[in-house]
């Protein structure tokens, strides 16, 4: 193959103009003139017109970028020279490379940047929004993208060379703990996205200040400083703090504050924050805690009661942690105490009026002025001794009068009492309930042991169980009577100085076991309905006059060998009767054995008479026969003769 057929399989436009080598060589005249041109005038001097005609070897291949470039007529020393002058002159330039460049221009859609190179970089200033203060001198990190584009133009970008740099810059900024400036881009959701470095970074919205934020638009398209807080290397995510900045240097003032401070020294603040607890004071830089107690001598219910919301107000230091950075403030301690100036002639016994400001079970506090308070207790309500919550007596906001009965001023202690206003009903009580009276009771309570009975207000007396009833064994007095219910009583005994009452229920009544005595003779046979098992018998009841009695399970078997069952009523003997125990115990096995043998003894008389007529019949029967044979035997004889 000859060199005219290899150039034209190398160029398909070729295949179609099939030409001689020096046409070729002629058409390009053209661009080599405007090479020429391009080169400076100390090197094209060098050069004669016969050595721009000189044709172009057979035996070398056609070079596409020299007959674009105008460089085909120079030998290839000849354009490594020029090559190594122009290197040599504006720099080694490799693309991908991150350098440092000089901003020589800048307009309101482009920055143009010098890197040493033939020409300037055209930046979109687009990519600068971190960095609003950019202007003409500042030098700033770009990467080569391209070394021209097809204008011969170097592309440079500021963004792909900030993101290179980035990961190892927000590394190095986070393990120094280094303050970042970033540029906030827009919002999303329960934060921001900010440039850091050319990364995007995440502000969440608890971050963005030591207050809480609710407009996030007037921080979009700002440059702040943060600080980064965290980063997920496998995601390559980062988490930024504008408030850990702010908290730093207010953490800075407190201290510096703290350190200056000291108990019981005034300060002016201004009310920050009302909370149910209490109030914070911005005292300049530092926030106190006024507890809610501390801001009145008299009891309130909220402290919006006594501030209000940027209310400038004198405040006295309680107390502080110069550690924690904490302040304990306080309000009323700026005026005289309350109990400073209460009445020096009051004296126990005196009556007093209030209002109750609180309530508990245990009692009320009456507020007698204000800030001094008394308690009532739950006792010195009433002369009743049942145990009662205070609301059933005051409540809330009530005027009340009280009589003193305590006062200590040193301890700032006071106790009062209402029933004190009304006669103590235990004074005369033996008068108004001597022993062995009759009266009507309300009963109010039970014990294990008994029932209290309310006779009147602040009088109650108890009834053992054994004294409810004459006949029935009492388990719980539930089982007798209920709460509430009126019962008669006697009263048995009367302790007053402890301020006690025995008293009696079946008492009222005469004691029918004086009359059971004659009825229930041991031995007497009854009528009697089984009413429970209990351990060893049972318990059964005399229907006829009401009474329980004991039945031995051995004294349960019936006739046919079976035991007696609850409901079943029977024939009883009364085996023994105790009226001091008030116990009876029944025998139904002695009745059946009785009726036994009371059967076995009517049979024995039965045979007896039996046998009686018997014998007798054969003693008369015999007589006759003999009398009988006699007559036969002398009628026979006769008749013989």
């Amino acid at each position: 193959m000859n060199e005219e057929n290899k150039t034209n399989q190398e160029d398909p436009e070729m295949h179609t103009q099939p030409q001689e080598s020096h046409e070729v060589e002629s058409d390009a005249a053209e661009p080599v003139a405007e090479a020429e041109q391009s080169v400076p005038a100390a090197e094209t001097t060098d050069h004669t017109p016969s050595e721009h005609q000189e044709a172009v070897p057979a035996s070398e291949e056609f070079d596409w970028d020299e007959f674009e470039t105008g460089l085909k007529k120079f030998s290839k020393e000849k354009k490594a020279e020029i090559t190594s002058l122009y290197e040599g002159t504006i720099g080694k330039i490799e693309e991908q490379e991150v350098v440092l460049g000089k901003i020589v221009a800048k307009t309101d859609r482009e920055v143009i940047v010098d890197i040493g190179g033939k020409s300037e970089g055209v930046i979109s200033l687009n990519e600068f929004r971190y960095n609003p203060g950019l202007k003409v001198g500042d030098e700033v990190e770009v990467m080569i993208d391209r070394r021209e584009d097809k204008n011969g133009q170097l592309v440079l970008s500021h963004r792909k060379a900030r993101a290179v740099k980035a990961w190892d810059r927000v590394n190095e900024a986070y393990n120094n703990d280094e303050i970042v400036q970033g540029f906030i881009k827009c919002k999303t959701r329960g934060g921001m996205i900010v440039d850091i470095f050319g990364i995007e970074a995440f502000l969440p919205g608890s971050q963005i200040d030591v207050r809480p934020i609710k407009d996030y638009d007037i921080y979009v398209e700002k440059t702040m400083d943060f600080k980064i807080v965290k980063i997920n290397h496998e995601f390559k995510n980062v988490v930024v703090s504008h408030k850990a900045l702010i908290e730093a240097d207010l953490e800075e003032q407190k201290r510096e504050i703290i350190s200056k401070l000291e108990k019981g020294q005034v300060l002016e603040g201004v009310v920050k924050n009302i909370t149910s607890y209490g109030v914070f004071i911005d005292l300049g830089g530092i926030d106190g805690l006024i507890h809610i107690t501390d801001l009145s001598w008299s009891r309130i219910n909220h402290p919006s009661e006594v501030v209000e919301m940027d209310q400038k107000l004198n405040v006295v230091i309680l107390d502080f942690d110069e550690a924690k950075t904490r302040i304990q403030l306080g309000l009323k301690q700026l005026t005289p105490h309350p109990w400073d100036s209460l009445d020096p002639n009051l004296k126990p016994g005196d009556k007093v009026r209030g209002k109750v400001v609180v309530l508990a079970d245990y009692g009320a506090f009456i507020e007698v002025i204000p800030g001094v308070e008394g308690l009532i207790h739950v006792s010195e309500m009433s002369w009743s001794n049942h145990l009662r919550s205070a609301q059933d007596f005051v409540k809330i906001g009530d005027e009340v009068e009280a009589v003193i009965l305590s006062l200590d001023r040193e301890e700032r202690k006071m106790s009062l009492g209402m029933k004190q206003l009304t006669p103590d009903p235990w004074a005369d009580i033996e008068t108004k309930y001597p022993v062995g009276s009759i009266h009507e009771g309300q009963v109010r309570n039970f014990t294990n042991f008994g029932v209290f009975v309310e006779l009147e207000e602040g009088i109650d007396g108890l009834i053992h169980i054994s004294d409810l009833s004459w006949t029935r064994k009492v388990k719980h007095p539930s089982d007798f009577t209920h709460i509430g219910a009126k019962l008669k009583i006697v009263v048995l005994e009367i302790d007053k100085e402890n301020r006690r009452l025995s008293l009696g229920h079946k008492q009222v009544t005469e004691n029918p076991w004086d009359v059971y005595e004659t009825l229930l003779e041991e031995g007497s046979i009854l009528s009697a309905k089984i009413t429970e098992m209990v351990d060893g018998g049972a318990n059964a009841l005399i229907e006829n006059i009401g009474l329980e009695a004991f039945v031995p399970k051995r004294h349960m078997v019936k006739s046919d060998g079976s035991h007696l069952k609850v409901d079943e009523v029977a024939d009883f003997k009364v085996i023994e009767f105790s009226k001091e125990n008030r116990r009876i115990v029944l025998s139904h096995t002695d009745v059946v054995k009785a009726a036994e043998a009371e059967v076995a003894e009517k049979a024995a008389k039965s045979t007896k008479d039996a046998v009686k007529r018997i014998q007798n019949k054969v003693e008369k029967t015999t007589l006759g026969d003999i009398e009988a044979l006699s007559q036969l035997k002398a009628d026979l004889e006769k008749q013989d003769k």
